[in-house]
């Protein structure tokens, strides 16, 4: 007896549906974080309220009742009567639109300063291609050297009819950049050799060396080293050869920074497993070869959040070239106010400043938690 086969049932389409929104959200992160118990919720309203509060008030004296230009007098002096008579209920911004060429310049010739503005541009045109993991070749190297080449050019002069400025009138944002970028470009190189050789075990008298520096470097302040690199250094120099002050400040900040980041580095290289030191060696790869291809690119990698803490720790120890007689951003900020015109409103003066020390850290900040999760998405594959 034949048996028809009759046509199975056609199935129903399933539909997706969104998790709740007390399970997965804003809605879930709130209820979770922030009023997941009676004590949490009180904390969290007390705690919005202030922050409210204190939001509103800041905004009424930075924008609402802001003074943002202020005429001339009769002596031709800005009219700061104007801002003396509104405050403290509003800001009196007048006092940057007046004074952020000298923030950002210091001394430099006035009809020459878009020389260090193109500088900082060129700065920040660097820092931006440095980034850009498609430029990690050999071709970044001469990148740089072009990039700091014509930086050079255009603070100097003295060639292609730029007239010549000495470097006694530089100060500024340059400087500070100057200082950070240099450092930073010659102490990281300098702080992988310094931890190789102190883990070095076929070198004794290396790893001495690399011991002795980074101990001696580490116990004693920044400020110690900038006097010593101002007023001993040119004692050891052969007569007739004396670098100036900013050559000295620059080697001072380059050995003081190789040091930290030497211990760093020499950490990364202690978390590594021994299983692929063992496995370079395997390969038969000569020390060099198994410290660039396969050491190092592992050991940084896991030391990129003290790395990056260490950068932006340098970047505003810069400010402490002062005391050797160069003028940073927040040294020239400091003379700004100083000025008897503008004397009492350094609040805006100093969040001026602070804006720009945060936008630069934030972005290493920023471009070295990018960098983790791409690592991190690299291992988990």
């Amino acid at each position: 007896m034949e048996q028809s086969l009759a046509p199975a049932p056609a199935e129903a389409p399933v539909t997706e549906r969104r998790p709740p929104a007390r399970v997965v959200g804003p809605l879930a992160w709130l209820r979770a974080n922030l009023f997941n118990s009676w004590w949490s919720t009180a904390l969290t309203l007390v705690m919005g309220y202030l922050l409210l509060r204190w939001a509103f008030a800041f905004f009424g004296w930075a924008v609402v009742h802001a003074i943002w230009t202020v005429p001339l007098g009769p002596n031709g002096q800005p009219a700061t009567n104007v801002c003396r008579v509104a405050d403290p209920a509003g800001a009196c911004w007048a006092v940057i639109g007046e004074k952020f060429r000298f923030i950002l310049f210091g001394r430099f010739p006035y009809a020459e300063q878009w020389r260090p503005a193109l500088a900082v541009v060129l700065f920040l045109a660097l820092y931006a291609v440095s980034a850009m993991r498609r430029f990690w070749r050999m071709e970044l190297v001469l990148i740089w050297v072009v990039a700091l080449a014509m930086i050079g050019v255009l603070m100097w002069g003295g060639i292609l009819g730029l007239p010549f400025v000495g470097q006694d009138v530089w100060g500024g944002l340059p400087i500070t950049l100057i200082l950070a970028t240099f450092g930073l470009a010659f102490a990281f190189p300098l702080s992988v050799l310094v931890a190789l050789g102190r883990r070095s075990r076929t070198l004794p008298a290396v790893r001495v060396l690399c011991v002795l520096y980074v101990e001696l470097i580490r116990g004693v302040p920044l400020i110690s080293l900038l006097f010593m690199a101002s007023v001993m250094f040119p004692l050891f120099m052969p007569a007739g050869l004396n670098p100036d002050k900013l050559v000295r400040a620059q080697l001072a900040f380059i050995l003081f920074a190789g040091a930290y980041l030497a211990e760093v580095v020499r950490g990364g290289l202690q978390a590594l497993p021994k299983g692929q030191y063992e496995a370079a060696d395997a390969l038969g790869l000569s020390y060099w070869k198994k410290t660039c291809l396969i050491i190092l690119p592992q050991a940084l990698r896991l030391v990129i959040p003290p790395l990056v803490n260490t950068f932006t720790g340098f970047f505003k120890d810069t400010s402490l070239v002062l005391i050797i007689g160069l003028f940073d951003i927040l040294t020239t900020g400091k003379i700004a106010v100083s000025d008897p015109v503008w004397n009492g409103f350094a609040t805006e003066v100093y969040l001026f400043l602070a804006v720009i020390y945060f936008a630069f850290c934030y972005a290493m900040s920023k471009y070295s938690r990018g960098l983790e999760r791409d690592f991190a998405r690299a291992r988990r594959r």
